[in-house]
């Protein structure tokens, strides 16, 4: 008996230091795979130049783990290829820049996450005794937190976009029936938003700056569609795109754009008013579960009693 106690127990000793050995090999070889790479310089200007001094005034954890993501930014920037630095970016570029990060520093920031997460898990671990199970559940959880907030932020983000177009639409219909032109009528959108932070009133600050560099209306058009892939947005920049190749009044097209968003709005309430009663019926079913228990349940209880 006693030797095979002693079996078992080399056997977990020997799992403990197998775990503990694989964790730091491979955080060896992470390490040299960070520190060999080629630095490649971060460029913060623009919109997430705007959107990182937001963050940082706005955000106290963010503040306080900035520098150390800045700087690790730079250390793996020579790891990713370009295509997944486009990918990085395109993920950043739906969620609005958030925080302001760049693609490298996206790719520091799961680095950072995962050995956060690793370390509250130990942290956990020690004091349930399952340092190895809890390390590694905190590691996934942690790498992956980083993913799941952006794509939070994106949704969301789009969500307030079509919701804010249609709007939008109308008062710059409104301008260019009034005699302004297309960059005015955008500059009454910017200037009249009570919020500078709505992703809408953002998205056409963008594109106002787009025509003020000198680009072209369709340029930015179409950079404001592959930052909001969305129904809505498509077809109000193809409507204004071919209204701009044949001639055609941009006014008139934006007049045609807000009656049918109008449309598009009444008709998307009607569907959420339909399904908010088949949504609401489980719901009430179970309150109507509860009233029936509490009302005979008392009953039933006598009447086994008197039993």
């Amino acid at each position: 008996m006693d030797l095979k106690l002693s079996g078992v127990s080399l056997m977990v000793l020997l799992y403990r230091f197998g775990s503990a050995g694989a964790f730091f090999f491979a955080l060896a070889i992470a390490t040299y795979a960070v520190t060999s790479a080629p630095n490649r310089v971060a460029s913060r200007l623009g919109l997430r130049g705007l959107k990182r001094q937001r963050a940082l005034a706005n955000n106290d954890a963010w503040a306080a783990i900035e520098p150390l993501v800045r700087w690790l930014g730079v250390r793996v920037s020579g790891i990713p290829t370009e295509e997944q630095r486009a990918g990085l970016d395109k993920q950043l570029s739906l969620a609005g820049d958030y925080l302001g990060l760049t693609p490298e520093e996206y790719l520091a920031l799961f680095i950072v996450s995962a050995v956060g997460g690793l370390i509250v898990g130990l942290a956990g671990g020690a004091f349930f005794d399952m340092v190895v199970l809890l390390g590694i559940v905190g590691t996934v959880i942690g790498g992956v937190a980083p993913y799941m907030i952006v794509s939070g932020e994106a949704q969301e983000r789009i969500k307030n976009i079509s919701r804010g177009l249609p709007y939008v639409i109308d008062l710059m219909a409104l301008a260019m029936s009034a005699g302004l032109d297309f960059p005015g009528a955008v500059r009454q959108v910017v200037d009249k938003s009570s919020n500078p932070e709505d992703p809408i009133v953002e998205e056409f600050t963008l594109i106002l700056q787009t025509l003020n560099l000198g680009r072209t209306r369709k340029d930015a058009l179409v950079a404001f569609s592959e930052r909001a892939p969305t129904i809505t947005v498509s077809e109000f920049v193809s409507a204004l795109v071919q209204a701009e190749e044949r001639g055609n009044p941009v006014a008139d097209v934006l007049l045609i754009q807000a009656g049918t968003s109008r449309s598009r709005r009444s008709i998307r309430a009607e569907e959420l008013a339909a399904k908010a009663g088949v949504k609401m019926t489980g719901p009430l079913a179970l309150i109507l579960f509860a009233v029936l228990a509490l009302v005979l349940g008392p009953a039933m209880m006598g009447m086994t009693n008197n039993l």
